[in-house]
């Protein structure tokens, strides 16, 4: 179920907080977490029952070894059960997001012709997978207190983490659940959580879904694509996945506010960041997290020499970028990013003495030509698209390109105007006005706004804001005519 659709604002989420509160008002404790339980694997299996067989299978594996863990076994017999753990939820990942990808190279490496099973990736099953992953580690270490099925099972699939992030640990999320005092509606937490909502949900359907138009256009036709266009195209690309992130961040935390429940914070304006090593603080912060304690640490960091720190680098971005996609764009993109951050280490002399504003367009360039490879489904293609921009066809702006700028919402007030803009000549123009406008807002958004959590923590209700949620959310339902799945659905 997609946060911005008509079933998920009209339906379940109002139906899921009168449930939850109601069973906690009347002293169903218990009963309120069942409750919120099945909505959380309604919302999960709605677009595909078979997705429920899938994660409950993980979750009833993963608790098993939970309770094995926290027996008096052996240390030999509890590292086996803890080896065959992470096993098989990495057997579980790989089979069904990266089987095809390894068959189809082995087919081109050594001409054979294995069967691809041609799998359908279950959402959010990289999320769902590293977050069992963590506490497994975690009961291993005996870091874990004694949880419930119950506890676990909502640990795992809390409906606005489950599919997007923040991968969340068990710490964070389970004392929240058990907390009486999160059990009543908190009046303050509920605007602010609903204002955060709609802000995210603006992002999304406003924003980030309007450039996705312009890179759809862009990557469709690479060959038409000259300098001017091909570079606005890469920097649409730039903000429609910053925008649709931090939109389901924002909705994921606002839901989590309105139900008293804090997720950790997982995207800080990352496009203020000087440095790709400051990036990576700001960006997908709770990834960065579980690669930094679960693999860079227990590698040595950066404890065994300047080298082995490097090696150690490139191995956390070279399994990030595969934990992304099964595709070697994917992949490129980790160990590029990769070699850029041990670039940035080696000479750090160097990168600080940098004036602040050409360390920004340094960092902010060498992303911006990242993502190329992120979005490409080739590498060919993101190299095309790289080589239509440094070849300087300094041609005209493609209408089309500026078209897809021109949303429907504003076609009644144009035509209002037309009569004025015909006068005045901007009539020709507008649309490439328009799509400048949402560059020049999309830069002030990201370089100069406060993100959420600062929005937070200074919240006070006032009428300004309320009116600003519920004009907010009128335009983004009246916007869900063209209804689209966030980018990390497909991760």
């Amino acid at each position: 179920m997609l946060f911005n659709s008509y079933i998920f604002v009209l339906l379940f989420l109002p139906a899921c907080l009168a449930g939850y509160y109601m069973f906690h008002h009347i002293g169903k404790h218990r009963l309120a977490q069942c409750y919120l339980l099945a909505m959380s694997l309604w919302f999960y299996g709605y677009f595909n029952v078979n997705y429920l067989a899938v994660i409950l299978s993980s979750i009833a594996v993963n608790y098993a070894v939970y309770r094995l863990l926290k027996r008096n076994f052996g240390q030999r017999l509890r590292k086996a059960v803890f080896l065959l753990a992470v096993a098989f939820n990495i057997g579980i990942l790989f089979y069904f997001k990266y089987y095809d990808f390894f068959i189809e190279n082995i087919n081109s490496l050594f001409h054979a012709d294995f069967h691809l099973k041609a799998l359908l990736l279950p959402l959010g099953i990289s999320f769902f997978t590293f977050q069992q992953l963590s506490f497994v580690i975690d009961a291993y270490r005996g870091q874990v207190p004694d949880y419930g099925p119950l506890e676990y099972m909502l640990f795992v699939t809390y409906f606005p983490q489950l599919i997007a992030g923040p991968i969340v640990t068990h710490d964070e999320l389970v004392p929240q659940f058990q907390d009486p005092s999160r059990w009543r509606i908190d009046w303050k937490n509920f605007c602010c959580g609903a204002y955060i909502f709609a802000m995210g949900m603006a992002k999304k359907v406003l924003l980030a879904d309007t450039f996705g138009r312009a890179v759809s256009w862009g990557f469709g036709d690479i060959g038409s694509l000259n300098s001017i266009n091909a570079f606005l195209v890469m920097l649409s690309y730039t903000f429609q996945i910053y925008f649709d992130f931090s939109g389901y961040c924002d909705m994921a935390v606002g839901i989590g506010k309105m139900m008293n429940i804090d997720l950790p914070v997982n995207f800080n304006s990352p496009y203020k960041a000087l440095t790709i090593t400051e990036f990576w603080d700001r960006w997908h912060i709770t990834l960065t997290r579980f690669f930094t304690k679960y693999v860079y640490i227990p590698l040595g960091g950066s404890r065994k020499g300047k080298y082995r720190t490097y090696l150690n680098v490139m191995i956390v971005f070279l399994l990030s970028g595969i934990w992304h996609g099964a595709n070697w764009t994917f992949i490129l993109w980790g160990v590029i990013h990769g070699l850029f951050s041990v670039v940035t280490r080696h000479f750090d002399r160097f990168f600080r003495k940098l004036p602040p504003a050409v360390s920004w367009l340094l960092t902010f360039g060498f992303i911006n030509a990242a993502w190329l490879f992120f979005r490409a489904d080739t590498i060919h293609d993101a190299l095309r698209i790289g080589k239509r921009i440094v070849r300087f066809d300094l041609g005209g702006l493609s209408p089309d390109l500026a078209g897809c700028f021109s949303l429907k919402e504003f076609a009644l007030p144009i035509e209002a105007a037309a009569g004025l803009l015909n006068m005045s000549g901007l009539k020709a123009v507008y649309p490439s006005l328009l799509m400048f406008g949402f560059f020049a807002a999309a830069f002030f958004a990201v370089l100069r706004m406060d993100n959420s959590y600062e929005k937070m923590q200074r919240f006070v209700p006032t009428p300004v804001r309320s009116l600003i949620t519920v004009f907010l959310m009128l335009w983004c339902v009246c916007s869900f005519s063209g209804i689209s799945t966030f980018l990390y659905f497909n991760f």
